[in-house]
């Protein structure tokens, strides 16, 4: 199964939110250092939005957390965070308040690369479920991480 698209279907989409009513029940924790509930504001309507994102780093200079975008610049919480990216987000059962920005692209780049090193096989994988093309090489990561537009880039969540 690919998800090259975002979700269509009603039940696809309530599947896909299944890990945000986790969080809204106070049981993020549960889910451990590994995902990230990203609440960000919503470029058109102003409003609140939430997504559950996958770990994939620690930004070290911060003490925040790095997290992919698989639908690259055509997901909708990446556009909302190029507009506004002030955000709250909460990692295990802890909560911040602080900025969600995407990382330049040659870094971008390293970091999906990082990544799959240490993940190789769940890279592998989201790479696939999000309809790209890549072998196992570092070059072929950095790649997909570098291209903002339609690759897979890096965000930085930063505390304040």
């Amino acid at each position: 199964m690919t998800f090259s698209q975002p979700p269509r279907t009603t039940a696809r989409r309530a599947l896909y939110r299944a890990p945000i009513w986790i969080y809204r029940l106070g049981l993020g924790g549960l889910l451990g250092n590994r995902f990230v509930l990203l609440t960000h504001i919503g470029r058109k309507s102003g409003r609140a939005r939430q997504v559950v994102l996958e770990v994939v780093g620690r930004h070290e200079e911060s003490g925040g957390y790095l997290v992919a975008s698989g639908y690259g610049g055509r997901a909708q919480w990446f556009r909302n965070i190029s507009t506004e990216p002030r955000v709250r987000f909460q990692v295990g059962w802890r909560r911040y308040t602080g900025t969600a920005r995407p990382l330049p692209a040659e870094e971008s780049g390293r970091r999906l690369a990082e990544y799959a090193r240490r993940h190789p096989r769940t890279a592998a994988a989201l790479m696939r479920a999000v309809g790209q093309e890549v072998d196992s090489t570092d070059a072929s990561y950095e790649r997909v991480g570098a291209d903002r537009e339609h690759g897979v880039p890096i965000v930085a969540l930063r505390p304040e």
